[in-house]
């Protein structure tokens, strides 16, 4: 079936879009809207957003009454069809870890800290590729990480590892 949007055939009829449809379009758009409003601010503001649609979603978070968000989640929703939701919904995927560039960055994340680990060559070779890294802070969290792994003690360091590779490896 053909979008609207797309220019019909010759001799092809125009089949518009069920009232259901239209109704799970809508939807969709409101409860991209309803992640909008539960975003951290500092996400927000990375997002390219219309302003008008940017102070609905800041005022949605001042509602406390469940029919007044509600409605201001219609409004949200409505706002949402003259914006390209696609950009938006991609970067919500990314940040819930949906996309593939997100999890493939997470992997390789996972596996620098692994090797920063296990052998200090590692280490070498993680400050020659990001020379921004605070290398005694790096140092220290692998030491840490060690210890704790040797006397089967929760993995504090190891996880303060990954948070810093990231840091860095996302600023590079």
């Amino acid at each position: 079936m053909r979008d609207i949007e797309q220019a019909p055939e010759e001799g092809e009829d125009i089949q518009p879009l069920s009232k259901t449809k239209r109704k799970e379009a809508m939807h969709a758009l409101q409860d991209i809207g309803k992640e909008l409003v539960r975003l951290p601010a500092n996400k927000l503001e990375k997002l390219d957003l219309p302003e008008e649609l940017r102070r609905a979603v800041e005022d949605c978070r001042r509602f406390t009454k469940h029919e007044a968000i509600r409605r201001q989640l219609q409004y949200i929703g409505r706002l949402m069809r003259g914006v390209d939701e696609e950009p938006i919904a991609r970067q919500l995927a990314a940040w819930r870890g949906e996309s593939d560039e997100e999890k493939a960055l997470l992997h390789r994340i996972e596996r620098w800290r692994d090797r920063l680990i296990e052998n200090d060559e590692a280490v070498t070779l993680f400050l020659n590729e990001y020379p921004q890294t605070d290398t005694t802070q790096l140092r220290q969290l692998i030491r840490n990480a060690r210890f704790e792994a040797a006397n089967n003690k929760p993995p504090k360091a190891s996880r303060a590892i990954f948070r810093l590779v990231r840091e860095v490896v996302e600023g590079a």
